[in-house]
């Protein structure tokens, strides 16, 4: 018999650690291969840590709500025979020399910084610095109430090193965001107005937001603060996708093995789209537009306890109609089965809403950053319209849906949200209905 450390593996691109919500396993309790020991949650997602290996778990080194950092054991099991641990550790979290000779060479620098601000500490504030965030502010001239206007990025908007280097950044620069007034005039920092008092009376039923519930919140007021919010609204004529789905959508899922859905059809629309008008496909640093290389289209999902996902589809414009609605499919029950990875929900360059679900025919979405454009889809309601044929004008009955397109006004202006939302449009009423399935 042997110990074996069960180790927080990688959650995808910039997740570095997660909060561990339920220990699905006791001390004690036999765990098989690939059987899953406990519940985590990160900033993104919730999930759950399988063991690659069969045991009985020993020890719990991470207790409920605790903080597991990725690469670092969070239970020992008992295993027989002898395990490679390390094999196991270096698969999960494979460190480059160089990354750890700097993480070294910074804690070597924070240990010393601990010392010089033990006695003297110019820097006292309800918020938490670390000692290196403390010493490049010490070193750059920057002011206590300087440092507390930053907008960390950090665990628990926690001001991080290169939240403080991209702030010196943008001071040497001028370009400071309009909500910090620099010291030089006053140091204060533009806040939005405090949420106002509510008191419940004896009757009132007092709910705490959820984890995921939090996260939105901040998320969204974030957004809104950011990004400059604009919206353009096209009414478009969707009578011929209406049409071709209820002909084909038994075929349709007879030989593709999915239901076919709009949603599909409005992703391959937008992705055409996009390719037109690439500068939609972008995100902010700074003063510097990042132009996607890659469309991957998020695709906003209710989850069961009534919160919001955005799973995303990488890629999307290299798949055609049958691969989408796999896409779709696959993504949408994950999400309502609290079954998405990390990386399911991250690297969206652009999301579309579909608010039309819940009868809703117009709607001014809240643009999910870094992105700078979001498409809600409104509902499908018959109408009369005008129709034009060779031989004059008649009134029909047409399926229309509103589109709502709001865009970041800092990188896309009026004309090019516009035009965007109306080339989408044009594509939905340009559908073939004798398309093959």
């Amino acid at each position: 018999m042997s110990d074996y450390k069960l180790i927080l593996p990688s959650m995808g691109e910039g997740v570095m650690e997660a909060t561990v919500t339920n220990w699905i396993k006791n001390i004690g309790d036999a765990i098989a291969e690939d059987e899953s020991v406990v519940e985590i949650a990160t900033d993104k997602v919730d999930s759950d840590v399988p063991s690659p290996v069969a045991g009985i778990l020993k020890e719990i080194l991470i207790p409920v709500d605790g903080i597991a950092k990725v690469g670092e054991p969070i239970a020992i099991l008992t295993v027989s025979g002898n395990v490679d641990q390390q094999e196991s550790v270096e698969s999960t979290h494979e460190v480059p020399a160089q990354e750890i000779k700097e993480v070294a060479q910074q804690i070597e620098k924070e240990i010393k910084v601990v010392a010089q601000t033990a006695t003297n500490d110019q820097y006292k504030s309800d918020k938490f610095y670390s000692p290196l965030v403390r010493s490049i502010a010490s070193e750059e001239g920057i002011s206590a109430s300087e440092l507390d206007s930053i907008q960390g990025t950090g665990a628990n908007g926690r001001v991080t090193k290169d939240d403080i280097k991209k702030y010196i950044d943008q001071k040497a620069n001028g370009t400071l965001p309009q909500t910090v007034i620099t010291e030089s005039i006053k140091p204060v920092v533009a806040t939005p107005p405090a949420a106002p008092v509510t008191i419940p009376s004896g009757d009132d039923e007092i709910i705490e937001m959820d984890r995921m519930r939090k996260i939105i919140a901040q998320n969204m007021v974030q957004a809104k603060q950011v990004a400059p919010h604009v919206t353009s609204f096209v009414e478009v004529d969707v009578t011929n996708i209406v049409l071709w789905r209820e002909k084909n959508k038994k075929e349709f899922e007879k030989k593709h093995g999915e239901k076919i859905t709009y949603m599909p059809i409005f992703i391959e629309a937008v992705t055409k789209a996009i390719q037109d008008f690439p500068m939609i496909n972008v995100s902010v640093d700074g003063d510097n537009i990042i132009k996607k290389k890659n469309i991957n289209v998020g695709m906003a999902a209710a989850l069961p306890s009534g919160n919001l996902i955005v799973p995303v589809i990488k890629n999307a414009d290299q798949f055609n109609l049958a691969g989408l609605a796999k896409q779709v499919n696959d993504l949408a029950v994950r999400a309502r089965n609290n079954k998405l990875k990390p990386t399911d929900i991250q690297g969206g360059t652009y999301t579309i809403t579909n608010i039309g679900t819940f009868g809703n025919v117009l709607g001014t979405p809240i643009i999910p950053q870094p992105q700078v454009a979001i498409l809600a889809v409104g509902a499908i309601v018959k109408k009369p319209a005008v129709i034009e044929t060779p031989t004059g004008d008649v009134i029909g009955i047409r399926h229309k849906m509103y589109l709502s397109h709001a865009y970041d006004h800092r990188v896309v202006d009026g004309a090019l949200g516009g035009m965007f939302v109306k080339r989408v449009a044009e594509y939905l009423e340009a559908f073939d209905i004798q398309k093959d399935i």
